[in-house]
This record gives C-alpha cells, sequence and structure tokens, in this order.
C-alpha cells in the first residue's frame, strides 16, 4: 500500500526517524529506515532499531505515536501513484479482482485508502495486525489471496520494499517492483520480480497479465 498506491514511503521514514530521536536514537536518518526495514511491522522496526526485547504492547503504543506524527504533519502531501487511477480503472473494465496487503496498522490503512481516488477500489484489505506474522512472511498476501478467492500462482503483488517482494515469492506470487523506495538494479535482481517501474504511467493490467 505505502509506496505502491500512494508515493509516501519517505514520509513514514521521516516520522520513525523523529520518534526515533525523541527516544534518544541518534544517528538514523530516512534512507536508514527504508534501506533495512522498509515494509515491516511496526514491531519488527522497533525491535530492529531500538530495542530487541520490547513488549507487543509498548510497541504498539510507539507505533500508534509514530502513525499519529505521519497524518498529522504529512496529511496534506498524500496522492495516488501517477497512473495509478487510470490503471485501477482499466483492471475494474477487465473485472480483476483486486485486494491490499499490507504491513500498516487499521488507522493508517483507512487513512491512506480515504485518498480521493482509492477508495472502493479493493474487494479485500488485510494489514500486519490480521496475521500471525507481517512480510517478509508470506501470511499477508495469502491472506488476501484467499479473501479473492484466487490461486497464490494467479496473484501478482506489487511492492517497493525489499520484504515485500520476498514475502509474495514465498507465498508463490509473482511481483511487479516500483522503484519508490529502492533503486531498479536492486529491485530487479529479487526473485520472482517480472517487471520493474516507477510508476503505473507505463504500465497496463493486460501486460501484467502477460507476464504471469
Amino acid at each position: 500500500m505505502d509506496g505502491v498506491l500512494v508515493d509516501n514511503m519517505y514520509l513514514h521514514a521521516r516520522s520513525w526517524v523523529e520518534l526515533f530521536r525523541d527516544y534518544g536514537l541518534e544517528g538514523m536518518d530516512p534512507e536508514r529506515y527504508l534501506r533495512e526495514t522498509a515494509g515491516m511491522k511496526g514491531l519488527d522496526v522497533l525491535r530492529h532499531f531500538l530495542d530487541p526485547g520490547i513488549s507487543p504492547e509498548e510497541a504498539d503504543r510507539l507505533t500508534e505515536l509514530k502513525d499519529f506524527l505521519y497524518r498529522v504533519m504529512y496529511r496534506e502531501e498524500m496522492r495516488p501513484m501517477r497512473g495509478l487511477e487510470r490503471f485501477l480503472d482499466r483492471a475494474a473494465e477487465l473485472d480483476i479482482p483486486l485486494g491490499v496487503g499490507t504491513g500498516a496498522g487499521a488507522r493508517n490503512i483507512d487513512y491512506t485508502l480515504a485518498t480521493p481516488g482509492l477508495k472502493d477500489r479493493f474487494k479485500a484489505v488485510v494489514g500486519s495486525h490480521q496475521v500471525p506474522h507481517g512480510k517478509p512472511n508470506p501470511d499477508i498476501f495469502l491472506k488476501v489471496a484467499e479473501l479473492l478467492d484466487t490461486e497464490p500462482s494467479r496473484c501478482v503483488v506489487f511492492e517497493d520494499a525489499l520484504p515485500g517482494v520476498e514475502a509474495a515469492s514465498r507465498a508463490g506470487m509473482k511481483a511487479v517492483a516500483l522503484t519508490t523506495t529502492n533503486p531498479a538494479d536492486v529491485m530487479s535482481r529479487c526473485k520472482g520480480v517480472i517487471e520493474v517501474v516507477d510508476d503505473f504511467t507505463s504500465l497496463t493490467p493486460e501486460q501484467v497479465i502477460a507476464g504471469i
């Protein structure tokens, strides 16, 4: 969702950096967050950077604080990814079922999917709070496939983050990689990636289907 439907991963990274600085973690910058933990659930991000033994309850509290910073500080900067609305319109014409599988929590999911052009586009929406394990485990994407009543091998995942691409591969799905978080040369080397794009302007659903 983040970094795919909307080009907002750098905004999330800046919010995490603000939180970490408040808790005394120096030397953090958005690029390090994106490089090491982009796409992971809040618990895993906090255990990676702040405290390997942090409890799920404390992680939930800090993640919600970070999400509050994100929603308040960057609400005016949210826009659908370039070309996305045209792509979604065409997918609807072809009756292609669409879903969202994201490491975001419930409030951020609602916040992002309320962006003009995205509302009511997706038949299935699954967040990390709804499955046992977040990305790079495949749970999220397998749950989306189940809700869409579609075999995993017939699914294509759109991802900007390395844990998400790995999760897609482990779910038995192909992936289209976006360069909003990692450069094209990095994404193109990932297992299961059939296409690397900057946004949706040069991509059609027909091209994606042909790559399965």
